[in-house]
C-alpha cells in the first residue's frame, strides 16, 4: 500500500492535517492509501469542536522555571481552536490520552467550576499573592470563550480579590472583558501581552487559521491602550527565513496602535511540534522548509530544539545574536525598551468562602 500523501483537505478550516499517536502510546498507527480516499475525500465536513470537561481539583499551576517571569499560571482551557501550526502546547495533549496534531485543535478541555476552585484556593490561609499569568500554555479567549466564559469568570474572582494578573493572547475576544481588565489597570493590578506573528494575511491564514488577524489584534492593542491598559506586543514565535524579516515592521506598527513595551521568542519544536510545523512548511512554504530548519539548527548548537532554559526561547550563536541586536536596536528606537511597573500584591484580599449550608461567617471586631 502507498502512505497517503494527499490529506490536504482532509481536515479543512485546521492548520494540522495529520493526528499522530501521542508519545506515550504502546503503538503508533501509519496512514496507508488503499485507492479508496481519493474518491471520498472532497465529502468530507469541517471536523466539529468537541467539549471534554476537566475534573482538576485544582485551577492554580506553579513552576520554578528560570527563565520565566512569574511563579504561578492558570490555562482554563487544554488544547486551542485557534490551531496555530507552531503551538509549542500542542505536545501537552498527549498527557491527555490525545494526539498533538488535529485532536489538539478539536478536542478541548475546560474546567466549568474554575472560579470556584480558584477562591478555594486564593482563600487558603498559607497563600501568598503574587502576579498569576493568565492563558499561558493555550489562549484563554480563544474561540469557544465567547460561550462558556469561564476566562471571564476566573477574572471576576481575580477583580473582587485585587489579585494581580498578567495575560497573553491573539484573540481579539479579551475586548469584551475590557470592563474588568480597565477597572485593574487603574489599581495597578493588570498587564495585557498581545502576541503578533505576522503582518502577511496568506502567511497567517494557514498558520494560525482561527485566530485574530494581524491587523485585529493592533486594533486590540488600541482600544486596550486607549482603556488606560499597559499592553506589550510579544513578536511570538520569530521563525527564521519565514516571518524574522518581519520584526521591525511589527514593532512598529505595535508602538503606532499604543504599545508601550515588546518581547520576542523564537519558534520552539518540542517533541511532535517539529514533525508537524515541518508537515506544515512542506504543504504551505514548500521551498523554505530546508532553510528553517537549517537557521534553528545553527541558532541551537546543531540541534531543530534545544528546551534548556535560557536557550529554549532566543536560541544562541551569531544568528541568535543579531535578532537580538536588531530586537534591542527597533524596541529603543520605539520606545518599546522601557520596563513594565510591577504589578501591585498589597491589595490582595482573600475571598471568604463557605460550604453549601454553612452560615456566613461571623465578622471580626479587629
Amino acid at each position: 500500500m502507498k502512505k497517503v500523501n494527499n490529506a490536504s483537505n482532509k481536515f479543512r478550516g485546521r492548520a494540522a492535517v495529520t493526528n499522530p499517536d501521542n508519545r506515550f502510546a504502546d503503538w503508533q498507527r501509519e496512514a496507508t492509501d488503499d485507492g479508496w480516499w481519493e474518491e471520498a475525500e472532497d465529502e468530507l465536513a469541517p471536523l466539529a469542536t468537541e467539549l471534554i470537561i476537566d475534573t482538576a481539583k485544582t485551577v492554580i499551576s506553579y513552576n520554578s522555571s528560570p527563565d520565566l517571569p512569574y511563579d504561578r499560571s492558570i490555562n482554563p482551557y487544554r488544547g486551542c481552536e485557534h490551531g496555530c501550526a507552531y503551538c509549542f502546547a500542542r505536545p501537552s495533549h498527549a498527557y491527555l490520552g490525545l494526539s498533538p496534531g488535529v485532536d489538539f485543535e478539536t478536542k478541548l478541555s475546560y474546567k466549568p467550576d474554575a472560579a470556584n476552585l480558584l477562591k478555594a484556593e486564593l482563600a487558603k490561609p498559607g497563600y501568598h499573592c503574587a502576579p498569576i499569568a493568565l492563558g499561558i500554555n493555550t489562549d484563554a479567549w480563544q474561540p469557544v470563550e465567547r460561550r462558556l466564559r469561564v476566562t471571564r469568570s476566573i477574572l471576576e474572582v481575580l477583580a473582587e480579590c485585587r489579585h494581580p494578573v498578567s495575560v497573553i493572547t491573539k484573540s481579539a475576544l479579551v475586548l469584551r472583558d475590557i470592563d474588568l481588565l480597565a477597572d485593574m489597570a487603574r489599581d495597578n493590578l493588570v498587564h495585557v501581552a498581545v502576541s503578533i506573528t505576522t503582518l502577511d494575511a496568506d502567511i497567517a491564514r494557514t498558520m494560525e487559521p482561527r485566530a485574530a488577524s494581524a491587523q485585529r489584534r493592533l486594533t486590540v492593542i488600541r482600544e486596550l491602550a486607549a482603556a488606560g491598559i499597559s499592553v506589550t506586543v510579544l513578536v511570538a514565535p520569530l521563525i527564521p527565513a519565514l516571518t524574522d524579516h518581519e520584526l521591525e515592521s511589527i514593532l512598529e506598527a505595535a508602538a503606532e496602535a499604543g504599545a508601550t513595551s515588546a518581547e520576542y521568542i523564537v519558534l520552539r519544536l518540542p517533541h511532535e511540534v517539529k514533525p508537524l510545523f515541518r508537515d506544515w512548511l512542506e504543504r504551505n512554504q514548500p521551498g523554505r522548509t530546508e532553510h528553517v530548519y537549517s537557521l534553528l539548527r545553527q541558532m541551537h548548537g546543531g540541534k531543530e530544539y534545544d528546551s534548556r532554559f535560557g536557550q529554549r526561547q532566543r536560541g544562541s550563536g551569531p544568528l541568535a545574536d543579531i535578532i537580538a541586536q536588531r530586537y534591542r536596536s527597533a524596541a529603543k528606537r520605539l520606545g518599546l525598551d522601557k520596563e513594565l511597573p510591577r504589578l501591585d500584591c498589597t491589595r490582595f484580599v482573600a475571598p471568604m468562602v463557605t460550604a453549601p449550608g454553612d452560615k456566613p461567617p461571623q465578622l471580626s471586631l479587629f
